[in-house]
């Protein structure tokens, strides 16, 4: 668990390191102990997600990450 006097991450960088770690290929008990968690947030975050960017399933967010990541490639 996240310490008292540990720096907490914002919402919106969590929820980047979770899309990177489900395209990655991580289980949810391995982001959840990554970041210093509970599996029960790391899905929480996932519905979340799945909500925001219109989305059903973590394959379908692999996907959409592994898509954003080439164009950002071939923008630079």
């Amino acid at each position: 668990m996240v310490g008292a006097t540990a720096v907490r991450r914002s919402a919106g960088e969590r929820e980047q390191i979770i899309i990177q770690r489900v395209a990655e290929g991580c289980k949810n008990k391995e982001i959840a102990d990554s970041l210093g968690t509970t599996e029960h947030v790391v899905k929480n975050y996932l519905r979340l997600i799945y909500d925001k960017l219109g989305l059903w399933n973590r394959v379908e967010l692999a996907l959409w990450y592994e898509a954003r990541q080439h164009e950002q490639v071939y923008n630079a």
